[in-house]
């Protein structure tokens, strides 16, 4: 048993085996998630500097970034040089002994190299090979490079975003990232179980623009029922056809000391125990607030009632006692106080590893919860650092024959 797991519990991808090809942050996201379910994930990286990620956005010369350990937590890391014969023959001995492969490379580029799925199915008939592009492979776009701010832009994403006189506005968020790479895992997913009736592997393939779309259903439904054809105008923070529904200053008076209150029109017990709750009642008889419509009709005078208490109040404190009300809020919690925040520590969403090199380094784990296993978070792997475990492990290689494939930039 895997002395990472509950104890008695095996992981639920207990000996799934993946070969992570992935670079930046939609794919290593894929393969971290693998990896958080208790699949051994192997980075395969170039032999002399390693995946972009890891340096390219480094404050430090020697250590690896602070993106590149977020996004490959969990995972063991080898090095092939896939520009020579030996080294794309020993990539073809891996194929045969693993369950997935992953790769989000330019377009092309994978294949270039000798490794379309058609050799890789023919190497392992059972291999699932997932692979994240910016454009959907059998567009008119599928040579198009993308990030994932490219992504959002021509998925959707940016031109909801933001003020209706005011141009779009990227979403903090990276979903067009990490937002993929979570459709490409649960597509993985869905093809190992698959794989249990028929024995065979299968090809995956997701798009980061198609992602997008996809995450846009609810302004695209709204979009849809224009009867008119126009265009639906970008809303802000507020909420359509809703009041209240937006964010509030709070006391403080800084960037971030904010709370978003929503009180739903499927929902008039929300209005009311808003009401109540700062001390409003008399909105309770206003024939102005009779019900949804009136309501955003008089959105203004809410939101004066509502900014008014809110001023009074820090952030935190808005949200204990409306959300203790049971009307929906939440805090504008920025990135810092994400990293500090003690219920997130206390239950592992933040977690604190020992990197090799940085030291103790705060890491988010996944939000996921297991009630038959856990797989504690662990440190991203140092470049190369587990070419003797895998290449022993998985190929019977000694250690002589992996010093060896070093000496001959074989690794």
């Amino acid at each position: 048993m895997d002395g990472n797991t509950t104890p008695g519990t095996p992981p639920a991808l207990d000996g799934i085996k993946v070969l992570d090809f992935t670079q930046f942050e939609a794919g290593p996201s894929c393969t971290q998630a693998l990896a958080w379910m208790g699949a051994e994930v192997v980075k395969v990286e170039e032999p002399t500097r390693g995946e972009p990620g890891r340096w390219g956005m480094s404050n430090r010369p020697d250590a690896d970034s602070h993106y590149f350990i977020f996004y490959n937590l969990n995972k063991k890391s080898v090095t092939c040089n896939l520009k020579t014969p030996e080294g794309k023959a020993l990539i073809e001995k891996m194929v045969k002994e693993v369950d997935v492969v992953v790769e989000n490379m330019a377009p092309g580029t994978f294949a270039r190299l000798g490794f379309p799925y058609e050799r890789l199915a023919e190497l392992n008939p059972r291999i699932i090979f997932a692979q994240v592009k910016g454009f959907a492979q059998d567009g008119p776009q599928a040579n198009y490079l993308a990030f994932d701010m490219i992504a959002q832009a021509a998925g959707g994403t940016f031109a909801i975003n933001g003020r209706p006189d005011e141009p779009p506005i990227r979403p903090g968020a990276t979903m067009g990232d990490t937002g993929t790479g979570m459709m490409a895992a649960m597509g993985i997913l869905a093809a190992l179980y698959q794989r249990v009736s028929t024995g065979k592997g299968q090809h995956i393939q997701v798009a980061m623009r198609d992602a997008m779309v996809n995450y846009s259903r609810t302004p695209m439904s709204r979009q849809a029922a224009v009867e008119d054809g126009s265009l639906l105008p970008r809303i802000g923070n507020d909420v359509f056809g809703t009041a209240p529904g937006g964010l509030y200053q709070c006391k403080g008076g800084g960037l971030d000391d904010w709370a978003y209150v929503f009180a739903s029109r499927g929902n008039e017990q929300h209005w009311v125990r808003l009401c109540k709750a700062i001390g409003r009642e008399d909105l309770l008889d206003d024939p102005r607030m009779k019900d949804g419509n009136t309501r955003f009709a008089n959105k203004t005078i809410i939101d004066e009632a509502i900014t008014a208490w809110t001023k009074q109040h820090t952030k935190r404190e808005v949200m204990a006692t409306i959300a203790g009300a049971g009307v929906p809020c939440g805090a504008v919690l920025n990135m810092k106080e994400q990293l500090e925040d003690e219920d997130l520590h206390k239950r592992g969403i933040m977690n604190v590893i020992d990197h090799p090199v940085r030291g103790k380094v705060t890491v988010p784990g996944t939000p996921i919860k297991m009630s038959g296993t856990k797989v504690p978070v662990t440190t991203s792997p140092i470049h190369g650092g587990n070419n003797e475990e895998i290449y022993g492990k998985w190929l019977g290689l000694s250690p002589e024959e992996v010093k060896k494939m070093r000496a001959e930039n074989v690794i």
